[in-house]
């Protein structure tokens, strides 16, 4: 059975960093695609960051460009969000999940398999 585990989330005052991990189980993902995304109250889904099966490519939404950082390591079969400098508007549950049809970077959330139970992130002013 596929599974995907997110950790590493928490209250943060503003301005902090956190580093958020995602551990696959269940088979391997070092060939595909995989992405964060995440949920705050009353709103939708958004993307946040993508990388490709290699970590050569990666992808981020506007919102979080220069502070986030996305990375995987395919031995661990796990992938990291680096988040930095964080702002109360970053408060949300985050999500990974895994393209199994793309190896290159993506964004559309319809592209992804499979997705994690969530991890929450609460950025305090």
């Amino acid at each position: 059975q596929v599974q995907l585990v997110e950790s590493g989330g928490g209250l943060v005052q503003a301005g902090g960093s956190l580093r958020l991990s995602c551990a696959a189980s269940g088979r391997t993902f070092s060939s595909s695609a995989m992405g964060w995304f995440r949920q705050a109250p009353g709103k939708e889904r958004e993307f946040v960051a993508t990388i490709s099966w290699s970590g050569d490519s990666t992808y981020y939404a506007d919102s979080v460009k220069g502070r986030f950082t996305i990375s995987r390591d395919n031995a661990k079969n796990t992938v990291y969000l680096q988040v930095n400098s964080l702002k109360p508007e970053d408060t949300a549950v985050y999500y990974c999940a895994v393209a199994l049809r793309w190896r290159n970077v993506v964004v559309t959330s319809s592209a992804y398999d499979y997705w994690g139970q969530g991890t929450q992130v609460t950025v305090s002013s």
